[in-house]
């Protein structure tokens, strides 16, 4: 997350940040609220707020906010050898302690770099629609959930908060950011994805794709930024219930898409108005979900934030 332009977001829901005592509020995305301190450092905090089709819900999923907070700075560890990060310190008010970090303020590449090695999601859209996923040519006959001969660079743009991102070729990014920077792009994309997906392997989870953000520090250097390797920004599915030609079992919120998209909710996706507040029961499995995701990959027990 880049310190963009204050946003708010109301129209999708997104609350009004807390005010933190020497922290100044720039700006709001659906889950991460993002502050500057007085050494001109920033202060990320992720929230327990959940969207789901370009809204943010009313409900939230208790404990989110630190399940996401705590396996970034585990993934981030994972691949200090590979790449640096913005991560400074966890040293955090105590107000937001535990889902929150101090990290460097970067200047953010305006492209989401996204690496796939399953086809899923809008890359199957776009394979059935042309054969191609962002301008990458792919045998016929793939399916959801089909594994990629190699693992793709499929970028896309960064929408502002409430519209899609829309996936780009890799021309598209070389002419943003220029050659050379998206040849780097590229290569730390799919660098970090080679790395985590053997990590999650050998845990028994198959890591389908994965969206990263980089930034420059004033030398130059390139910098893994924001989140990294969560269930909110990738698709991890149990590796003994993989079944090419069906949608994956998940370790992430497809089970409040599913019931938002049910009967049982009573919501038109196509009405423009607001999803409805989630049961507690989905709620609860979502959180679960998480949790899982978390333990199976880091090998440790979550332990939730006193509040």
């Amino acid at each position: 997350m880049s310190a963009a332009s204050p946003s708010s977001g109301p129209d999708l829901g997104i609350p009004a940040a807390p005010e933190i005592p020497g922290a100044r509020h720039l700006h709001s995305g659906k889950v991460r609220d993002l502050y500057r301190l007085e050494d001109g450092r920033l202060l990320m905090v992720a929230s327990d707020r959940i969207s789901a089709y370009d809204f943010v819900l009313d409900s939230v999923i208790p404990d989110k906010g630190a399940i996401l907070t705590q396996m970034s700075l585990w993934w981030f560890d994972q691949l200090a050898d590979l790449v640096p990060n913005h991560i400074v310190s966890t040293d955090v008010p105590e107000s937001v302690r535990g889902r929150a970090v101090v990290c460097e303020a970067l200047d953010m590449f305006p492209v989401e770099c996204v690496a796939r090695g399953y086809l899923t999601g809008s890359g199957l859209a776009d394979y059935r629609s042309t054969g191609e996923v962002c301008g990458v040519a792919l045998p016929p006959g793939l399916v959801d959930g089909s594994r990629l001969p190699a693992p793709i660079f499929t970028p896309a743009t960064k929408a502002a908060v409430g519209d899609h991102d829309e996936n780009v070729s890799y021309d598209a990014v070389a002419r943003t950011v220029g050659e050379d920077t998206a040849a780097v792009l590229r290569d730390l994309t799919l660098t970090v994805y080679w790395r985590a997906e053997q990590v999650a392997r050998e845990r028994g989870i198959i890591l389908a794709d994965t969206k990263l953000e980089f930034g420059t520090r004033p030398d130059g250097t390139v910098v893994l930024g924001d989140e990294v390797l969560t269930p909110d920004s990738s698709r991890f599915w149990p590796a003994d219930d993989w079944e090419p030609g069906r949608t994956q079992p998940s370790f992430d919120k497809q089970i409040v898409r599913n019931w938002l998209t049910s009967p049982e909710s009573a919501w038109d996706k196509s009405s423009g108005q607001k999803p409805p507040a989630l049961p507690a029961e989905v709620v609860e499995r979502t959180r679960a979900k998480y949790i899982e995701a978390y333990e199976r990959l880091t090998g440790q027990q979550f332990t939730p934030t006193a509040r």
